[in-house]
């Protein structure tokens, strides 16, 4: 839907004019005085109202006073209407607007006057005075479907300059064929892309979509392909998932970081098998809605590849591909940025192949178009990228000895503040090239916190050793998984011996305090946390066993421990523990390694030397052993 902009034709104007007796007259005669001849006149605006949706008269009089200032600027030849519309100062008198306008002038006039005025303030607007401007102001971006109202309001009243879009079918045409052409000829060979490709069945097809979406997440892809072929094979459809415990998910996506997306994974099998009698929602805003754990581009993703819905998707290859390709400079993840990048996603999604095409611009952004070291001249697109072109530029610019005007498009702006360019506290940084686009988001350091962990061991009865384990809360950071007795200590380290045995003792009883002893420490960062463990370890005789579990504890084997549902950031801390045990460190690992290599190296120096007192033999003449004769 086409939004409405605002048209000077709607707007009421009343000024006065030092040099206009007509209207000065009719102004001491009480009546209603002819508005200027144009709004930047031949004689100064004194005093001027205008209403328009509830637009106070300072904020008109400023408008107007920006207006008059433009044609020296822009020339004549512009409607300075057309320039007022790209400039800071039309953004910023239409930011706020008022619901009802009112003046201490205004209430004091007629009671038809009061009429009129209480039409405005309903936003309805006035007949447009004689021989003011009817032209329009350039078109505001097209708010993307799927937006809240504010975020709808975000897109609509903010002026974006034609650089930064694709502003003809030809040219989005383009882009489409040569990117389809590109990914069925350069596509990777992706587990879940086959059971797409090959599955006839709706629900399946879009459970195995599904799953490959949530695994990707800030995640790799090399990583991710073997976890989803054994997630695949344990719960190869909806019910299966359904069925299963939350440990056994657990278990599986050990290692693979993030957890809460398994576990959401599940909540939206259960939810599908349960409440929409089997069958995945159809469509990209349905998904949403009623899937826990299904954002935005998940459901864009599952809608398009699995369904064929013409959605766009936006991750963050895409968001490369789009700032690169047209120049966007600002910050992507502000709110104006991320939906024009929406939008920009929903005009060029193929009709036909939207899932394909979403697919391959993912490619694109995940091989060619990566974040360092990007392979341009394997682009397909390359001929439509701006921010090659700005690169061809700023070369050609280098070379030349005298300044010239190169042939090559940039986004104008009358103030040098377009708001998808970059700031200019950020200039162009010619080592970067097109990798000067994204902007880089200014990410806030992960807070430090400290915890002292203990690896509880004692022997068990049938032969080997058990290791103490404890289960997370359900919600919040790893909920659900297991881990090894800690507490939150402060960086100082004071006191973090007594607390943590107060904790084993709250889990196991009685502890020799003495056999608690200090291993190490384990930096892990989470995506928001930059945890260090002091690692401890305490391992008990067998004349003090501990008999006790109680609930949420359990004993494990360390042939168990390693098959657990348990976090990367414990198999560091374990691993930490092993080195201190005798004949397990990596020290004596590496001493064995090293006396081997010298064998070997040894054994090699002997065969050199026995080689070269042996006789030589001719290598024409027959060897014959006595065996043989």
């Amino acid at each position: 839907m086409t939004p409405r902009v605002p048209r000077l034709s709607s707007l009421w104007v009343r000024g006065t004019s030092a040099s206009s007796p007509s209207a000065t007259a009719a102004v001491g005669g009480g009546g209603r005085p002819s508005p200027p001849e144009s709004v930047t006149g031949r004689t100064s605006v004194q005093t001027s109202r205008v209403w328009h949706r509830g637009l106070s008269n300072e904020r008109v009089g400023s408008l107007l006073a920006v207006a008059v200032q433009l044609p020296a600027r822009i020339g004549r030849n512009h409607s300075p209407w057309e320039a007022l519309s790209r400039d800071t100062a039309w953004e910023a008198i239409m930011k706020k607007p008022r619901a009802a306008v009112g003046s201490r002038h205004r209430k004091k006039a007629s009671s038809q006057e009061g009429r009129e005025n209480h039409n405005l303030s309903n936003n309805q607007a006035k007949p447009s005075a004689p021989g003011a401007y009817a032209g329009t102001i350039p078109e505001f971006p097209e708010a993307p479907a799927g937006l809240s109202r504010r975020q709808k309001e975000a897109v609509l009243q903010v002026p974006v300059s034609s650089y930064h879009l694709f502003r003809d079918a030809a040219e989005v045409t383009v882009f489409r064929e040569s990117l389809l052409s590109w990914y069925d000829r350069e596509k990777r060979d992706l587990p879940w892309r086959r059971l797409a490709e090959g599955e006839g069945d709706l629900d399946r097809r879009a459970y195995a979509v599904w799953v490959s979406e949530v695994m990707l997440q800030q995640t790799q892809v090399a990583t991710v392909i073997n976890y989803y072929t054994r997630w695949m094979q344990k719960w190869p459809t909806l019910q299966s998932l359904a069925s299963a415990s939350l440990e056994e998910v657990n278990q599986l996506w050990a290692g693979l970081g993030y957890y809460s997306r398994g576990r959401r994974l599940q909540e939206g099998a259960r939810k599908v098998v349960e409440e929409l009698e089997g069958h995945v929602p159809r469509t990209a805003e349905t998904l949403q809605r009623l899937l826990p754990g299904v954002g935005r581009y998940t459901a864009g993703a599952i809608a398009s590849i699995a369904f064929g819905q013409a959605t766009g998707v936006v991750d963050g290859n895409v968001v490369r591909v789009l700032c690169r390709v047209r120049a966007i400079g600002a910050d992507p993840s502000s709110t104006l940025v991320s939906q024009q990048l929406w939008s920009l996603a929903q005009q060029l999604v193929d009709p036909v192949r939207p899932g394909d095409f979403n697919q391959a611009a993912m490619e694109l952004g995940a091989t060619v178009c990566t974040p360092q070291r990007p392979l341009c001249s394997q682009c397909p697109v390359q001929s439509l990228c701006r921010a090659h072109q700005r690169v061809e530029w700023e070369q050609l610019q280098a070379s030349q000895s005298l300044p010239g005007s190169p042939d090559v498009e940039e986004c104008v702006s009358n103030n040098g503040q377009c708001q998808l360019c970059a700031p200019p506290t950020e200039p162009w940084d010619q080592t970067l090239g097109v990798a000067n686009f994204p902007r880089k988001a200014s990410r806030r350091a992960p807070r430090a916190e400290c915890s002292a962990i203990c690896v509880l061991e004692q022997p068990r009865a049938l032969g080997g050793a058990q290791i103490l384990l404890v289960q997370r809360p359900n919600s919040g950071l790893l909920a659900g998984l297991w881990e090894f007795p800690s507490v939150t200590v402060e960086p100082s380290g004071q006191h973090q011996h007594k607390a943590l045995l107060q904790e084993l003792q709250s889990w196991a009883g009685p502890l020799p305090a003495t056999r608690l002893q200090h291993l190490g420490q384990v930096v892990h960062t989470f995506s928001h946390i930059k945890m260090t463990y002091h690692v401890y370890g305490l391992a008990l005789g067998g004349e003090t066993p501990v008999t006790i579990t109680p609930p949420g504890a359990r004993w494990l084997t360390r042939e168990e421990f390693r098959t657990a549902a348990i976090s990367t950031a414990m198999k560091k801390v374990f691993r930490v523990y092993e080195d201190q045990q005798p004949g397990t460190c990596k020290s004596s690992k590496k001493s064995r390694v090293s006396t081997l290599s010298s064998q070997k190296k040894l054994s090699q120096g002997q065969q050199v030397l026995d080689s070269f007192f042996q006789p030589q033999i001719p290598t024409d003449t027959p060897r014959f052993d006595g065996a043989a004769q």
